[in-house]
């Protein structure tokens, strides 16, 4: 079946792709084995210097490669720019880094023979989203590159132009063919993928069935994986907050990447003590949105990715109001060409509502009414999903509490969730298990190995037991 890039913003079709024979498909998987042969013995520091060159070609070329996220996907221009931005910071990240983080690492207590390696895996299979069609790829394919394996890049099939522009870039930085390969392929290829004996290990960030699909294949197969899945992220707002700030990053955290965002603020949970007021301050600011054509500079909210995305949204808010939510502004799809979408608030939401239950992955916000910390630790917590959170509150020992109690992979206090080249980044519950970013995203593709060697009669390791 053809794979289709098509404009959200007007319906057209900009290009289609035939997806490669079942032959070809296995000689670019056995091209890639190859390739991780000889990239594995390549030194860590050239390895980190291509990656450092991606960087490069990405801050250097970056309204290039923002346009063509802008017309496959629909977000706006300038927070495209932001991501190739973001892209060329993470290839930086890891080109500093790799020589630290891959170096052997001592044990204490032990002898000068005796250390962990970290070693790369092989051939890694990523299956990434359409949202951040270039960061998601990226804090990916840069710490695993410096670590020495070699990537093959399933892409959502709505940005192939966007998968295609990545495999050339690592080309243009002067990575070798088969280092990283983009497969223009459908979902139905994956699972043969993961039976591959060539393929070591796998990472999907994409929805909790995708990811049980993946994680069930690759389970049978033996082969490590890493899931990034959905988020219905809490933003809890105390009584001690600055609540004319917190209102105003929250639209911001909700409207962020026209609201299709794993870790977008989802559910806002705010204290009784200022809930009005930040309702009203909300609400206001998300009337404000400017929805339309995402190119354009003074434009908030661009459409949504595909038609049935919108549609999917639309009912959520539908079958909400219908249980009881009351409906503040938006939720309908606008009129005339383009996947454009009216961001939503909703209040007084059933326990049972589709809002408050299920990921909404587009700009729809839910607003809960809370009387105590106990109560907001309650709500924030009562979702199947375990992304990030955010915490409004001027008390520090509060915020402490907060970051202990609430079941996220990441909190934020005072501040929206974002992800940094620096810290890990992962989730817990159905978002997923496993970390990007960091040093643990780095080492999650790696074989640590233990090494201990004896010579001239040392006393070894010790007692022979296990």
């Amino acid at each position: 079946m053809p794979i289709a890039s098509v404009n959200p913003a007007t319906g057209e079709r900009l290009r289609t792709f035939e997806p490669p024979t079942a032959r070809a498909l296995d000689a670019l998987v056995a091209r890639a084995a190859d390739a991780f042969g000889r990239w594995r013995r390549t030194p860590v520091a050239e390895r980190a210097a291509v990656v450092r060159r991606a960087g490069e070609i990405l801050e250097r070329d970056r309204a290039r490669f923002a346009r063509l996220m802008t017309l496959e996907m629909g977000k706006t221009l300038r927070a495209a720019d932001e991501e190739a931005a973001k892209c060329a910071a993470g290839c930086r990240y890891y080109a500093d880094h790799a020589e630290r983080l891959m170096a052997p690492a001592p044990v204490e207590g032990a002898g000068a023979d005796e250390y962990v390696a970290y070693e790369p895996l092989g051939v890694v299979l990523a299956v990434m989203p359409w949202n951040f069609p270039f960061w998601q790829v990226i804090r990916f394919a840069a710490p695993a590159l410096v670590a020495g394996n070699v990537g093959l890049l399933k892409h959502a099939s709505n940005v192939p132009q966007c998968a295609l522009a990545l495999e050339r870039l690592f080309l243009d930085a002067g990575a070798p063919e088969g280092a990283f390969t983009a497969l223009l392929v459908g979902s139905d290829a994956v699972a043969g993928l993961l039976a591959d004996p060539r393929v070591a290990a796998a990472t999907l960030t994409g929805s909790e069935p995708a990811g049980r699909q993946v994680a069930a294949t690759a389970g049978r197969e033996l082969k490590k994986t890493v899931l990034e899945l959905g988020g219905s992220d809490p933003f809890v707002v105390m009584p001690s907050a600055d609540v004319a700030r917190a209102a105003a990053v929250a639209v911001k955290a909700r409207a962020i990447n026209n609201g299709q965002s794993c870790i977008a603020a989802k559910r806002f949970v705010v204290h009784e003590r200022v809930y009005d007021d930040f309702r009203e301050r909300f609400v206001a600011g998300v009337r404000a949105l400017r929805v339309g054509d995402p190119a354009e500079a003074d434009t908030d909210v661009g459409p949504l990715a595909t038609r049935a995305i919108r549609d999917e949204l639309v009912e959520q808010v539908q079958r909400s109001v219908a249980l009881g939510a009351t409906l503040l502004v938006g939720g309908h799809a606008m009129d005339g060409p383009g996947n454009f979408f009216a961001p939503a608030v909703l209040e007084s939401l059933p326990p049972s509502a589709p809002v408050a239950r299920e990921e909404t992955f587009g700009p729809v916000a839910a607003l809960f009414r809370v009387a105590s910390e106990a109560e907001a630790v309650r709500v924030a917590n009562d979702t199947t999903f375990g992304l990030g959170a955010s915490v409004w509150t001027t008390d520090r020992e509060e915020a402490r509490r907060f970051a202990q109690a609430l079941e996220a992979g990441q909190v934020f206090v005072n501040g929206m969730v974002v992800s940094d080249p620096r810290f890990p980044f992962g989730g817990v519950k159905h978002s997923g298990y496993g970390r990007e970013l960091g040093a643990f995203g780095l080492r999650e593709f790696v074989n640590v190995k233990t090494v201990r060697m004896v010579f001239d009669g040392g006393a070894g390791a010790g007692a022979e037991t296990e």
